[in-house]
Formats: structure tokens, sequence, C-alpha cells
């Protein structure tokens, strides 16, 4: 099993949700995230006073989505993202892919695939 951390723009959410769904994920956990990479936050990037020091802002709203997949199915789902939700401009996010041991349904002690 791995795991899939995708950092997208907020704005592709849904057509993440399509992909995922069309692979038969099982499920997701997303977060609303701030954050910047190549981009340096140049579409928001301004100066604000908070508590009388001036600082830039340069963070970006991100959509932070984690899922955890049989092994078969991570580079279809990477191929779908990169050929669905590229605009080929830097901002579009990233994908971290991680091992998992194992996985544990609470309920059912059902482990491993069968958990998800």
């Amino acid at each position: 099993m791995k795991e899939l951390v995708l950092i997208i723009r907020p704005e592709m959410l849904e057509e993440l949700k399509a992909i995922l769904d069309e692979v038969n994920c099982g499920g997701m956990t997303i977060s609303s995230v701030m954050g910047c990479g190549a981009q340096k936050g140049v579409a928001e990037n301004r100066v604000n006073q908070i508590r009388g020091l001036k600082m830039t802002i340069n963070l970006l709203p991100k959509i932070r989505a984690e899922v955890v997949v049989e092994d078969d199915d991570v580079e279809r789902i990477i191929s779908e993202v990169r050929e669905r939700m590229s605009s080929g401009h830097v901002g579009d996010g990233k994908i971290f892919i991680r091992n998992i041991e194992d996985a544990v349904r609470i309920r059912t002690g059902e482990r491993g695939s069968k958990a998800l």
C-alpha cells in the first residue's frame, strides 16, 4: 500500500475527487493549507502589518489531500492527475508518495487492503 499526499490548487478539488472515485479509492482526508514553493506566493504577495510589524504575506491557499491506495493504483492516479489537473504553470502542486506498512480498521479489526 502507498499513501499519496497531494498538494493542489483549491479549484481542482472536484476533479481530484472524480479521479479518485474512478479508481474506486475508498476514502480521503482533505485539509485546507497555505504554502509556497517555486511559485513563491506571487499571486498573494503583499505587505501587512500584524501587531505593528511589517511582514510580507506570500502564502497561497492550497488543498492537501491524503489517500491510501493499493500499489497497483498509484501510477494510474498520478497519470490521471497530471493529465487532467495540470495547467502547465507553476503552482499546479505536488504529489508525495509514502510506503504504508499496514492499516487497521478500528471498527472490525480488518487489516491491510481489507481495511481500506
